[in-house]
């Protein structure tokens, strides 16, 4: 271990030749690094080696001492003195405990004395550098942690090194689950004269004070936005979450003018897995221009869960087509195809590696099928020998047919999708029909029993049935009291009661909305 290193100051050489002979420098963990017979040499020595500790003695030519130590303590806060003298005089004494001297001694020096004395000090001195090697390392924990994050969802961690990196920056997220949200914020919609950087700065100001207390979790900046690496006791722990990024997007929109979008990636058992949560965060928010801004978008509600697999190595190569396919934007899906085939002739030089290109193609378009639950075969056109074809393909014919098998794979995947929003929005309707009558369902109730973020539920919902939830639960109810007025004898109140309005005078001002006239005279209407 390195030593600390000390400067002895003395007008008689010979002194300083004794001290340097006396004590064993070496094993107390010192070093004489230099020497000095007045103070203003010994001034000159401390700025060009720059020591731990300065021994001197107080009476010297030119420069005592004691305005040594005082020029010390000014400009070197840092050193420690050790004064020596061969005068027992109080004013000395005194002087010295002004100027906080950490030792005093009288001359001549006793070499055990001062060996204890450098001992002590020792212990000090170590004991100050851990603490402000402790100090610098928690100023600069964040970062550190922020660095093993961005590494872990780019997939950089090695598994070997993965526990030893979370001990050594005391990462403590026990699970058992986790997850990833992705907040973007949108540069192109800022308020007239709000910087965009100044903007995205606050919404991650306020992700911190709004959202980070009510969970466990990591935020850091990667990309431009804002992540947070969050910790889950249960799997359905994240619809909660959904809803909260949601009403924190709808708010920054409102209070800010930011136009912010959730992305909300899918739950994993590792936090070492968490790069596959992120990528299906990043996925969500790619949405947007499909579900729109200014809301939360969780990818496990948009795409069937059976469609949610991690992305293949093999796959890695063709994510900007696969990303598009998604998307359902032909522009984009074109722009996409053509660049799969701007790196098929960057990387092929041969004939042998061309054909292992497209073959690598079609293995993809394979395995994304696969992967997504659609027949790869009949998307393809049951087409024989395929990978021989497609190799023997000219480039537009090549690029025709990758644009062709995007378009049919987005638009059958775009069809799941709406066949999973169409079960849910029946799910509902059922909901409703079996249990209008309690007074206590509820929006939050029907999403917690159908698994879902009341975001993502009310956005699907009234694109299907024309209205939102609410709407359509009171219609329904109306439409039941309605029959039941004009089919018994029941005063309104009963009536109320039993299609879930417990107050009988909003249940008639919410009929009178609906139908234009009271209860009473909707049924006299009748007669």
């Amino acid at each position: 271990m390195e030593r600390y290193k000390v400067i002895l100051v003395d007008d008689e050489a010979e002194v300083i030749d004794m001290i340097e002979k006396k004590i064993h420098w070496n094993d107390l963990g010192f070093e004489v690094a230099g020497s000095a017979t007045n103070g203003v040499k010994a001034l000159e020595l401390v700025e060009k080696l720059q020591p731990d500790v300065v021994l001197t003695d107080i009476k010297m030519p030119y420069m005592d001492g004691l305005e040594l130590s005082r020029r010390l303590n000014r400009e070197y806060p840092n050193i420690y003195i050790m004064l020596c003298t061969g005068f027992d005089e109080f004013e000395y004494a005194k002087e010295a405990v002004h100027l906080e001297i950490k030792e005093y001694m009288l001359k001549p020096v006793n070499a055990t004395e001062l060996s204890e004395s450098l001992t002590n000090l020792k212990h000090t001195l170590d004991r100050e550098r851990e603490e402000k090697l402790n100090d610098y390392f928690q100023e600069v924990l964040p970062k550190l942690q922020s660095n093993f994050f961005i590494s872990l969802i780019e997939g950089r961690v090695e598994k070997h090194d993965y526990e030893r990196f979370l001990q050594a920056y005391q990462v403590d997220m026990k699970g058992p689950l986790f997850g990833c949200v992705i907040f973007h914020t949108s540069e192109n919609h800022v308020p007239e004269g709000m910087n965009p950087l100044l903007l995205s700065m606050s919404v991650e100001r306020e992700i911190k004070q709004r959202l980070m207390d009510q969970w466990n979790c990591r935020e850091f900046i990667y990309m431009g936005n804002t992540l947070l690496i969050l910790e889950l006791d249960a799997e359905d722990k994240i619809t909660q979450i959904t809803d909260a990024c949601d009403r924190f997007c709808r708010w920054a929109y409102r209070i800010m003018g930011a136009v912010v979008t959730a992305g909300i990636g899918t739950v994993c058992d590792s936090l070492y897995e968490i790069s596959l949560s992120y990528e299906r965060a990043r996925e969500a928010v790619s949405y947007r221009v499909l579900y729109g801004t200014k809301r939360a978008i969780n990818i496990g509600e948009i795409v069937p869960k059976e469609q949610i697999k991690p992305v293949q190595s093999e796959e890695s190569r063709m994510q900007t087509l696969f990303r598009a396919i998604r998307i359902g934007d032909s522009a984009e899906i074109e722009r996409a195809a053509h660049g799969e085939m701007e790196k098929l002739h960057k990387n092929t030089e041969t004939m042998s590696q061309y054909n292992l290109a497209t073959m690598e193609i079609v293995s993809g378009f394979f395995k994304f099928c696969t992967d997504n639950s659609l027949d790869f075969n009949k998307i393809s056109g049951n087409m024989q020998n395929i990978y021989e074809k497609v190799s023997q393909m000219d480039e537009s014919s090549l690029t025709a047919w990758i644009v062709q098998m995007s378009e049919t794979i987005s638009e059958k995947l775009k069809c799941a999708r709406n066949s999973s929003a169409r079960r849910l929005i029946v799910e509902a309707q059922n909901i409703v029909q079996e249990r209008y009558m309690e007074a206590d369902i509820s929006l939050d109730e029907v999403c917690a029993v159908l698994g879902v973020s009341n975001s993502y539920f009310s956005s699907v919902f009234k694109k299907e049935a024309g209205k939102s939830f609410i709407s359509y639960l009171t219609d329904y109810r109306m439409d039941i009291a309605a029959e039941m007025i004009l089919n018994t004898d029941e005063k309104s109140y009963t009536i109320a009661e039993k299609v879930g309005y417990l107050d009988a005078n909003y249940f008639s001002y919410v009929f009178k909305k609906k139908f234009g006239v009271s209860p009473s005279k909707y049924r006299a209407s009748v007669k």
